[in-house]
């Protein structure tokens, strides 16, 4: 198979140790240079170095020897192996489709509870560069290069569970978010991919309004919301044809040692908040939280004040352990007690100014253990440095 891709000379010792020795070389650089081989064009080594400098950061289980790279769009557009790992300790079953498969990363995982695998990918080049690092890494696996539509007008076979990561560029590779604008468009497949499954799980952009999913899509009964190390990466919906009663969220920071918080869609709109100036403890929740917009409900249920309405930052005498986000012990300070050239971790949430400005005007460093959060509560703008 992978003598279709770029033929068997690219897998040559000679060739992966001249790519295990630029690594850290300056890949605009080496584009310049004329390929050492004649069989392999410079382009073709640079997308092998580039995939194992993605790999390494973003998932390192493929840095295994005679695994193969396809282009950097290829690789941008995969899952995290932390993401995928996550979901995979979600789904199990019997049989297992990934309808856009992509690099396979998230087939990788999600399938490892699944005994009949197949795998949909238009892309003939990329589906053969993953058919044969599955082969390296011992996993079997129906591989079908088909366009979706194709197979679901075709398929005659059901599945516990359906699995597909919609394209989000437009024709002129413009990001899209809307349902109806991405490739395939959910809204118009998702009675054919319930028809096949009792359970569809889909991934999509963590920039795409939540409540506009719910609006659109009354066959969700599970939303997850998954931060890597604070950053939100994937908003991941679980469909089925059966009506459920309430939506079940759930937020999650990988790789921060933080709680997850669960809770029912439609629950901030009956949770109410108290109000306080800062005591002892302050909290600021992950950006997972922010993103499903809960900032009364994690008040209300974790017994937290909130400083402000608008002020998404927490506080309480006692400390309380069970928080999705940062908890400091701070103190509030007036403006004169900021000393010039100190360096502290900066944090600006409903202030005038931003986290560059406030170390301009006070000629601050930034970084160390410290903190120091700009913000309002009701009584008005305060300054809160870290204990």
């Amino acid at each position: 198979m992978l003598t279709e891709v770029v033929g068997n000379k690219l897998l040559n010792k000679e060739v992966q140790d001249y790519i295990n020795a630029n690594l850290t070389t300056d890949l605009h650089s080496l584009l310049l240079k004329k390929s050492p081989f004649p069989e392999l064009s410079m382009q073709e080594i640079v997308q092998q170095i580039k995939g194992k400098q993605v790999a390494e950061r973003k998932f390192p289980f493929l840095l295994k020897e005679g695994i193969v790279f396809p282009p950097q769009l290829n690789l941008e557009q995969s899952s995290s192996e932390n993401t995928a790992l996550y979901k995979s300790e979600i789904l199990k079953g019997k049989k297992f489709i990934d309808l856009t498969s992509g690099f396979g990363i998230d087939a990788y995982y999600l399938s490892q509870n699944f005994d009949d695998i197949t795998l949909i990918e238009q892309n003939t080049e990329l589906l053969k560069i993953v058919g044969h690092n599955w082969n390296i890494l011992g996993r079997k696996a129906r591989f079908v290069n088909q366009k979706l539509e194709d197979f679901l007008n075709e398929n005659q076979e059901n599945f516990d569970t359906v699995y597909l990561d919609p394209a989000r560029r437009d024709q002129n590779k413009n990001k899209v978010f809307l349902l109806e604008d991405l490739s395939p468009n959910i809204l118009e497949i998702k009675e054919k991919l319930l028809s096949v499954s009792g359970q569809v799980v889909v991934k999509l952009s963590p920039l795409i309004d939540l409540k506009y999913l719910v609006s659109v899509l009354p066959q969700i009964f599970r939303m997850d919301i998954i931060a890597l190390k604070n950053d939100v990466k994937e908003i991941i919906l679980f469909l089925s044809k059966e009506n459920k009663a309430e939506i079940i969220c759930h937020c999650v920071n990988l790789e921060s040692g933080e709680p997850a918080f669960s809770f029912t869609f439609g629950e901030e709109e009956n949770a109410k908040s108290e109000y306080s100036e800062p005591e002892k403890f302050i909290y600021i929740p992950n950006n997972s939280i922010l993103k499903a917009g809960i900032f009364n409900l994690i008040s209300e249920k974790i017994g937290l004040k909130k400083l402000h309405p608008n002020t998404h930052i927490y506080t309480s005498a006692e400390k309380k352990e069970d928080f999705p986000g940062r908890v400091l012990e701070m103190e509030v300070i007036d403006s004169k007690s900021v000393k010039k050239k100190s360096q502290f971790n900066i944090i600006s949430k409903n202030y005038p100014l931003k986290p560059e400005d406030i170390k301009k005007k006070y000629s601050l460093k930034d970084g160390g253990n410290d903190y120091l959060i700009f913000t309002q509560s009701k009584k008005g703008k305060i300054i809160l440095k870290s204990v």
